[in-house]
């Protein structure tokens, strides 16, 4: 058995997380009272109480799900289950890397309020949008938005699973995409409720902001590989794992890739560290015969421990 740990991103936010964990653990009461310090104010409280509306603004949901995955993080570790290699979506990669103790979970928790900051004020809202496009392959999903774009950005931005890639650009040429990828036999095409349209290159500005701060920080070498949402390879050193978090702010998040990737590597237990079951269901979408496993709260906890001990 080869266990792997995978952080969910942005979209698994839900009101209420993390509190019974917090309540249950102190290592994860921790947890939160480290992230509410590094902030300056009670990350915990909106987490655990609301309200939503707040919850659901980027500069918030960012951090509070990072809080979260660690909080769930450290939960797992004091019951001593413990990884040889993790993985996030877009924003999980923090997670991740913190979770390989590579950067400081105060300092990420800092990084990624901005990080949330940067990308809402990259793009007016509803100048841009984001889509998913339903059992369509990659090659004629990229072909629809090149038809598309039509001088407008509009590009892949989530390679979730077979099946399931999400495109981002601006709105116009997104809805020319989503026309697009309909004529070419895509099963559904729907706009998504988001609040900016991520991982394409109307990012940019967001990126260049983040690399700066970025720069600042101390990163460590790994002390177990992360998987990096670019390019979906398993990488240790610091330079790495930093230009990973920069680039990834404006390239597609190459998920079916990484899961693809550490099957090969030998991985076969996934763990969902935080907030919902999305990449849960990724995992079975794209690793038939994987064990998979989420934990969020004490009873998922319990449950993975005993799944993992008859194993």
């Amino acid at each position: 058995m080869k266990i792997a740990f995978l952080f969910p991103g942005q979209g698994s936010q839900a009101v209420g997380m993390g509190r019974s964990l917090a309540e249950a653990f102190a290592e994860s009461k921790s947890a939160f009272d480290a992230a509410d310090q590094a902030l300056g104010s009670s990350l915990s409280s909106l987490c655990f109480n609301g309200p939503d509306e707040e919850l659901k603004l980027t500069e918030n949901t960012q951090p509070a799900l990072l809080a979260t995955s660690v909080a769930v993080l450290r939960a797992l570790e004091s019951r001593g289950i413990k990884a040889e290699g993790v993985a996030g979506h877009s924003l999980g990669e923090y997670s991740a890397v913190v979770a390989a103790k590579a950067l400081r979970f105060e300092d990420a928790v800092r990084t990624v309020r901005l990080r949330g900051r940067y990308m809402q004020e990259a793009v007016p809202v509803g100048k841009g949008a984001m889509a998913a496009i339903l059992m369509l392959d990659a090659a004629m999903v990229e072909e629809a938005c090149l038809e598309a774009a039509q001088g407008e950005v509009v590009s892949p931005a989530n390679l979730n699973c077979p099946g399931q890639i999400v495109i981002a650009g601006e709105a116009g040429a997104v809805d020319r995409a989503i026309a697009a990828c309909t004529r070419r036999g895509a099963k559904r095409a729907i706009r998504l409720a988001v609040s900016a349209p991520f991982h394409c290159a109307l990012m940019k500005p967001a990126e260049v902001r983040l690399q700066a701060d970025l720069a600042g920080l101390s990163f460590e070498t790994a002390s177990i590989p992360v998987y990096r949402n670019v390019d979906g390879a398993a990488q240790t050193s610091a330079e790495a794992l930093r230009d990973g978090l920069v680039r990834q702010v404006s390239l597609p998040v190459q998920w079916q890739k990484t899961l693809e990737t550490m099957s090969a590597d030998g991985f076969d237990t996934f763990i969902e560290v935080g907030s919902g079951t999305v990449v849960s269901g990724l995992v079975k979408k794209t690793l038939k015969g994987a064990r998979v496993l989420n934990v969020e709260d004490p009873a998922s906890l319990e449950k993975a421990v005993q799944t993992l001990q008859e194993i």
